[in-house]
């Protein structure tokens, strides 16, 4: 095994800006690029397929997070963070350099594989080199990061498709890339080597793996399709089979991608669920709310998107808090309950409003829903990172991740089909009038059906958000039985094997 030299602070805050910068990159390529879609279609001649400039990245990064979490443990968390912004830059060229839009869709492919990486090894280089205890804070700035991706993400990219053009979007990942490369890679040198040195790559389950999540997420991207068409059922069955092979064959892989002694500990099987269900609320408020607003209150996109931002500052702030929480007492357990309950009381007063609600309690409960989820973001990664083998340290990290996008993923289309049950099967056509061109879409619609129309929604709005509520409160009370684990007091640099007997 190689030896690491403890870092000192200074070496912690330039590596940490590195990995911030990296985790913004990542995270504003999920955001910056639909407000140039217009622009993108003009320029490239292109009118359909456009949503696959932002599916083809979600799809890779996606899959490839357990990839990127397991192969950082057998090759040490430097080199993968390397091979991940190089990826990340070389593809943002290609985007820039595309001239037609299967290019572009490709390139921003092999821009996804790059950018999940980003994500999971940044997150698991912050356990090499800072303890549990104190890791808290660190997770709230990425928490911060991300919530930063969101709030400014369609605005910049936005500004740089009218002004600049939208292939500067691409262009600016290159300089702000390498300058991410810079500041983590002196401090990824200083961390220790996994001891073996010929690791059994699990290409079977890669194989498995891959096209099995990237069909489940096509299915759950057009599942608000009513009624489904044959292509969308084939994406969630062939999903479905290739997952469950995965499943076997990760029981009996030599280096499983995700391997199965991790759900045999209990918190980190925990955290995992816990994990999807509190992605799936978080994504129920981005992707509903605003369209509750716009529909049902009837007000401009920009202004409906404005108000999530309340949501948005309200994670940072929640995070920060309980990572200082769990830095002075050295606990977590009970963060959890309290920031579910936060939560739950939120969906609940969403299922009350209506037309005539007043913004400002509106915005109070948007800004609640963000005080809860923030608060569970930094708990779930700190004590799923602080349960695991030293060993197994990228591979926990990218189980939380992975869990993450997939119930955002699964609560996106669940929520949608709640949202829709409401509707009759003759209405549906005229829903989705409605959904495409907003409260102006109405006008479209023959009078006797826009009342009808607007009142089986609101219902519909109603039903989504007392589900959302009935997800808080189960997994608040699964929450109650997650056992801590006190929080370790030194980082984890030293990547060790695991065990024979955890094999």
């Amino acid at each position: 095994m190689t030896s690491s030299s403890p870092l000192s602070h200074r070496e912690i805050l330039t590596a940490f800006a590195g990995i911030l910068l990296a985790i913004m990159l990542s995270a504003l390529d999920q955001t910056v690029v639909t407000p140039a879609l217009t622009a993108i279609s003009t320029d490239l001649q292109a009118l359909d397929g456009l949503s696959w400039i932002i599916v083809a990245y979600l799809l890779t990064s996606t899959a490839t997070t357990p990839i990127y979490g397991k192969l950082s443990d057998l090759y040490g968390r430097g080199r993968l963070m390397v091979v991940a912004i190089v990826l990340f830059v070389a593809a943002s060229v290609l985007c820039a350099m595309s001239h037609t839009l299967v290019q572009l869709v490709f390139a921003r492919a092999v821009q996804g594989i790059g950018g999940g990486g980003l994500i999971v090894v940044a997150q698991a280089m912050i356990a090499d080199f800072v303890s549990p205890r104190q890791r808290g804070k660190y997770q709230a700035y990425i928490a911060a990061m991300w919530a930063f991706a969101g709030i400014a993400g369609p605005p910049v990219g936005g500004l740089l498709a009218d002004h600049a053009g939208w292939r500067w979007i691409f262009w600016l990942n290159v300089p702000l890339g390498i300058l991410a490369l810079v500041l983590c890679r002196r401090a990824a040198a200083k961390l220790a080597l996994p001891a073996w040195r010929s690791p059994k790559i699990d290409y079977a389950g890669a194989l498995l793996l891959v096209p099995g999540v990237s069909a489940l997420l096509i299915w759950t991207s057009e599942a608000r399709t009513v009624p489904w068409p044959p292509t969308v059922s084939l994406a969630l069955a062939g999903g479905l089979v290739l997952l469950a092979g995965f499943a076997v064959r990760e029981t009996r892989a030599a280096e499983p991608l995700i391997p199965p002694r991790l759900y045999a500990n209990r918190i980190i099987l925990f955290t995992n669920v816990i994990a999807f269900c509190v992605s799936t609320l978080q994504f129920a408020g981005l992707v509903l709310l605003p369209v509750f607003f716009q529909i049902v209150m009837g007000m401009p996109a920009a202004d409906s998107g404005l108000m999530v931002v309340p949501m948005l500052c309200g994670i940072p702030i929640s995070s920060l808090a309980s990572g200082q929480i769990m830095g002075r007492t050295g606990h977590y357990k009970p963060i959890i309950p309290c920031a579910l309950a936060l939560a739950t009381v939120s969906f609940f007063l969403f299922a009350t409003m209506k037309a005539t609600t007043p913004l400002p309690a509106i915005i109070g409960y948007v800004a609640l829903l963000g005080l809860g989820l923030g608060a569970c973001f930094p708990v779930l990664m700190i004590s799923t990172q602080n349960a695991a083998e030293a060993g197994d340290i990228g591979a926990a990290t990218s189980s939380v991740t992975f869990s993450r996008s997939l119930g955002a993923s699964f609560g996106t289309a669940i929520f949608w089909a709640v949202l829709l049950a409401p509707l009759s099967l003759a209405s549906i056509g005229s829903a989705q009038t409605l959904f495409r061109y907003g409260r102006n879409g109405l006008a479209r619609l023959p009078a006797p059906e826009q009342a009808a129309l607007l009142s089986s929604l609101t219902a519909g709005f109603q039903h989504v958000f007392l589900v959302g509520a009935g997800i808080g409160l189960a997994t608040l009370l699964f929450a109650l039985f997650l056992r801590e684990e006190p929080l370790k007091t030194s980082p984890r640099g030293n990547l060790a094997q695991p065990s024979s007997a955890n094999a």
